[in-house]
């Protein structure tokens, strides 16, 4: 299957989860010469999953979840399916996308408008939500500290909601500018 040529009325997404972390991110600080930096951290290993949808046609989908198992994929993919009603879903091979009954079940009932394509192992150059992911885990999470998990969460929600990713999905899937 070609990017160049898919079927009328469908269209490519791209999809992938992330987890985040409720502590900041250091990448880099300044400091005084001979004085060590201090940064707030929460230590803690409470999170929020992410799932993210981005159609080659610039459309996305985000939702934020307690969890990533096999019952918040089910949901996130069948909105997915509701916002992009004919598409070719690419994705990695995480065991909650092809392991799962339900999910397997779900892509049989709807494979003449839903057609999983799984990308190789362990190649997150192919996915476009990975930069996403990078984007908004720099914007949300480096050096900021939030005083609450609910803060937190909120100020993902937000986030996402009101954020355009600019991404080039065609490049990431086969490497070249379309």
């Amino acid at each position: 299957m070609v990017l160049d040529s898919l079927p009328k009325g469908f269209t490519a997404v791209s999809m992938d989860e992330s987890f985040f972390f409720f502590d900041s991110l250091i990448r880099k600080a300044w400091s005084y010469k001979g004085s060590r930096p201090v940064v707030r951290i929460t230590g803690s290993h409470q999170h929020s999953s992410l799932f993210g949808a981005i159609s080659l046609d610039g459309g996305q989908l985000f939702r934020q979840y307690h969890h990533f198992n096999e019952d918040t994929f089910y949901e996130f993919l069948k909105q997915i399916h509701s916002k992009f009603p004919k598409c070719y879903l690419f994705l990695d091979k995480a065991p909650q996308h092809y392991r799962s009954h339900k999910v397997r079940k779900y892509f049989e009932e709807h494979k003449s408008t839903l057609i999983p394509v799984f990308l190789p192992t362990a190649s997150p150059e192919f996915m476009v939500l990975e930069e996403c992911w990078n984007i908004s885990k720099n914007d949300l999470l480096v050096l900021i500290y939030y005083k609450s998990l609910i803060e937190f969460r909120t100020r993902i929600g937000q986030y996402f909601r009101t954020k355009r990713f600019n991404l080039n999905m065609y490049k990431y899937l086969t490497g070249y500018e379309s």
